[in-house]
């Protein structure tokens, strides 16, 4: 059998937007590689990219629409969704209504939903997830530069001789990137610094970490931007092309560096890095953009750029990582509740008549609609009354999510379109929509180099899923708007999309793919990533670096800027700092990534980063559980002791939720408070309590089926055997046995059991025709087990589950150290020890670990040295 030809497209996870090559296997699955011809990864993929094969089956899928509960067909569904918006619009006016979207949309169905909602239903009441993790970046290109425009390309990190990350912990939330920059490091020198309150897997191999105080990064900016006028290092010819350079410099003299916390010595050592190395690029993401002082803090770093002209030019420049896959395209099209498509001003009358003319609208909205934290207060006090979430989960994600749930559950009318009704935010929907997945859509998407990239569908749509663009034009349709939403195809769509783009060139803007207008279905079908602008005068390239901006007197702006602590609740009560933030292997909710074992296999379970002097002044050890807690909400997570994190100051995951561990919702405890120019929340200063927290009995369980939890605490992982779980209560039950069979879903099973009541331990394995259906295993404490061992045992023969252990002729890998190669611990250890591996590299050779996507190569140097120390102390 000829084996299907392989499909360019492009990685679903972040804003690198890596090429990948799909071969669909005829069953449904597909094989997934790098692409060697896209210039963001050149063949690259990070473990989320290359466990994409695992995560495309039909589990879980929603395929057919859902009314109150009850499955129907699109008619009944969009005649509904069509009917209750026009009479909540008819009774409330059009700022009763709003979407809520996702930069998982492809360009072409973001553009439909930003079209439908300004241009149609009249309101700019359309916001976006984006909103979470880059507003800040756009408001503060916007301030300076007059548009929100990238000035650099990823190229810039290979060009650079130095490379300073702030809150960016690159090599685990952009590994092909980090392993881009390690290598120009490898070949010529470049020096890094990471400027993190964390130390994290990006200060592996850096020259300098400044471990600066939560939310103090302005304060650094400022003083940073101070010296380089001490210093002399200021480009005078550039700053003729700026405004506000001597109030800029004014507030920054007035600034304490001391606000930092950062050692004299090394705040001085990178001064004089920065200063005295022309081609520096300063890369930002969520530690910078997540803040109640966020646009002021890109706006501290565009200052030293201006003041310095090191921005637009090989190898220098200020550069925003972006979280999503399109947040970038979202961007394009308007898809913020205060901008208009093609990054154009919806507070600008010119800008406002123009698309409306080009899309022959009945009215665009006056002035903004509300962002995404003010739009669910809306809907919690009755002023939205109808709610479209597209491919995002708001219950779990925003700040205050406790309060954000129950305002969604009390909406008069919600719309869910998603692949999924097991979402926290699905569960709450009136109407639920299914939508295609990855691997199943065809559109755009940009990454955060400007360049536009093809996701082409490599699967058939299952069941009625039908493309977001296709519903949305579908609903558009049925409301009235007949000619406005006639879409056959999406590149229908882009190419409406770039004749608008073609008026914002013509206003002088810096979006323009005009050029693009004109492809046909081959064309587009054909379409190679494509770094814009691209019109008839202009094809990719960098920004800036001729001092041209988009104010109109052409000049960017210097702010003058003054720290602002981070805007917290709680006092003395709450006495430590929560930071939030991802993992290596996991994405957002896990609604994707949460299907593949081996991605679960590394951080199985949520957790809490805490210093062990604070542990130890509290009364937590090692693996307790730790009860967190404000004003805002609570989370129940496991310890992790470790002296990386500061004192003071904790840090927890943000991807679990009520399907997966309902007590580690950790955006439960993120107070709403917001950037005042960005409305981007503060998610990394929470003021929070902390102790332990006292259960009455710890477990672990595997199974073959999920099982059916109704304990004080349970975090559920897949395994290639089916799932394991975490799990703790306050109250023993009376019968362990009875328990597991309820527990594990298997009531007639056979059991077999260890059981101590004295010492409250409890081991049950049950069993139905010889083979294994799961096993519990109980303890006053936290359970010591082989757990990555027993994780494969559900499904087995496996007479001796009850022991906890595998048979002495049986290695066993331990917990998974690398996920794209799927190597554990013990693993590494037995290699590194029979085989004297020295280094990382000898590791990648022998065991293939850390050869991919680099992003474990921190774990292995800890791994290596924890051997090392262990071989001198003996």
């Amino acid at each position: 059998m000829t084996a299907a030809p392989e499909i360019r497209s492009t990685c679903p996870y972040c804003g690198v937007g890596c090429g990948v090559l799909l071969q669909p296997d005829g069953g449904g699955g597909l094989a997934v590689r790098g692409d060697p011809a896209h210039p963001a990864n050149r063949g690259r993929l990070c473990s989320k990219g290359s466990a994409l094969g695992e995560t495309v089956g039909l589990e879980g899928r929603l395929l057919t629409p859902r009314v109150l509960g009850r499955d129907t067909d699109w008619d009944t569904a969009l005649d509904h969704v069509a009917a209750r918006f026009r009479d909540t619009i008819a009774t409330h006016g059009p700022d009763s209504v709003a979407f809520y979207v996702s930069g998982q949309l492809l360009t072409e169905d973001y553009y439909v939903a930003n079209k439908l909602m300004k241009g149609f239903i009249g309101s700019a009441n359309i916001d976006t997830n984006s909103r979470l993790c880059m507003a800040s970046t756009v408001a503060g290109h916007r301030r300076a530069f007059g548009s929100d425009t990238v000035p650099g390309t990823y190229d810039d990190l290979e060009e650079a001789d130095l490379v300073v990350l702030v809150g960016s912990n690159l090599a685990w939330c952009h590994p092909v990137l980090h392993q881009r920059l390690l290598a120009a490091r490898k070949a010529r020198g470049t020096q890094i610094v990471v400027i993190d309150p964390r130390r994290t897997a990006s200060c592996d191999g850096a020259d300098l970490h400044l471990p600066l105080a939560p939310g103090s990064d302005v304060a650094l900016f400022n003083h940073l931007l101070a010296e380089i006028d001490r210093a002399g290092a200021v480009d005078p010819d550039f700053l003729t092309r700026t405004e506000g350079i001597e109030a800029a410099l004014a507030a920054a003299r007035a600034e304490d560096p001391g606000l930092t916390g950062l050692d004299p010595g090394d705040l001085a050592a990178f001064c004089r890095m920065w200063i005295g190395t022309t081609r520096v690029v300063t890369v930002f993401s969520q530690g910078v953009n997540q803040s109640s002082s966020g646009s002021d803090k890109v706006n501290a770093i565009l200052n030293c750029h201006l003041a310095t002209g090191r921005i637009g030019r090989p190898g220098m420049g200020p550069f925003s990582v972006t979280g999503q896959p399109n947040a970038m395209g979202g961007r394009e099209v308007g898809g913020l509740a205060n901008m208009l498509a093609a990054h154009l001003d919806l507070d600008n009358p010119g800008h406002r008549a123009a698309v409306q003319g080009f899309w022959q609208a009945p009215a665009l909205p006056q002035a903004p609609g509300l962002k995404a934290v003010d739009m669910f207060r809306a809907v919690a006090d009755g002023r939205i009354r109808a709610l479209w979430v597209i491919h995002t989960n708001p219950a779990v994600t925003l700040p205050q999510a406790d309060q954000v749930r129950d305002a969604i559950a009390a909406c008069p009318f919600v719309v869910v379109s998603d692949i999924t009704a097991a979402t926290d935010t699905a569960r709450l929907a009136h109407v639920l929509l299914p939508a295609t997945a990855w691997g199943e859509k065809d559109g755009t998407v940009t990454n955060s180099d400007r360049t536009i990239s093809r996701q082409r569908a490599a699967l058939p749509a299952p069941g009625a899923a039908r493309p977001d663009w296709d519903i949305l034009a579908e609903l558009g349709r049925r409301m009235g708007w007949a000619r406005a939403f006639d879409y056959a195809s999406p590149a229908e769509i882009f190419r409406e999309h770039a004749a608008l783009s073609g008026i914002a060139g013509g206003f002088g803007r810096d979006f323009d793919i005009s050029a693009l207008a004109g492809l046909d279905a081959a064309g587009y079908a054909a379409l190679p990533p494509t770094r814009w602008p691209v019109s008839a005068t202009r094809q990719g390239g960098r920004f800036f670096g001729d001092g041209r901006f988009y104010h109109p007197d052409g000049k960017a702006r210097l702010l003058a800027l003054r720290h602002r602590p981070p805007v917290t609740a709680g006092g003395a009560r709450h006495p430590f700092t929560l930071n939030t933030g991802r993992i290596r292997d996991q994405w957002h909710t896990m609604t994707r990534t949460g299907l593949s074992p081996r991605l679960s296999a590394h951080l199985a379970e949520p957790f809490l980063d805490i210093h062990p002097a604070d542990a130890g002044d509290l009364g937590i050890a090692p693996a307790d559980l730790v009860q967190v807690q404000n004003p805002t909400g609570r989370a129940i997570l496991r310890a992790r002791l470790t002296p990386v994190q500061a004192r003071g100051q904790v840090f927890a995951p943000i991807h679990w939720t009520g399907e997966t561990a309902p007590s580690a919702r950790i955006d439960a405890l993120v107070p709403p408070v917001t950037d005042p120019v960005s409305g981007q929340p503060e998610s990394k200063a929470a003021r929070v309590a902390l102790r332990r927290f006292d259960a009455a009995w710890y477990g672990f369980a595997v199974s073959v089926t999920a099982p059916a939890f109704d304990s004080a605490y349970w975090a559920l992982a897949r395994t290639t055997a089916g799932y394991r779980a975490e799990l703790a209560g306050q109250t023993e039950p009376g019968d362990w046995v009875e328990e597991a069979r309820r527990l594990l879903r298997a009531p007639e099973a056979e059991a077999l059991s260890i059981l101590d009541a004295a010492r409250g331990r409890a081991r049950v394995a049950l069993y139905h025709e010889g083979r294994l259906l799961g096993a519990l295993y109980v303890a006053r404490e936290p359970v010591a087990l082989l757990r990555d061992h027993l994780a494969t045992l559900p499904g087995t023969e496996a007479r001796q589950a009850l022991a906890g252990r595998p048979p002495a002729d049986q290695p066993d890998p331990g917990p998974v150290l690398c996920a794209c190669f799927n190597v554990g611990v013990n693993t590494l250890v037995h290699a590194i020890e029979a085989q004297q591996l020295m280094d990382v590299d000898a590791i990648g050779a022998a065991l293939q670990a850390g050869s991919n996507c680099g992003s474990c190569r921190p774990e292995l140097a800890a791994l290596l040295n924890s051997l090392r120390q262990r071989q001198a102390a003996e």
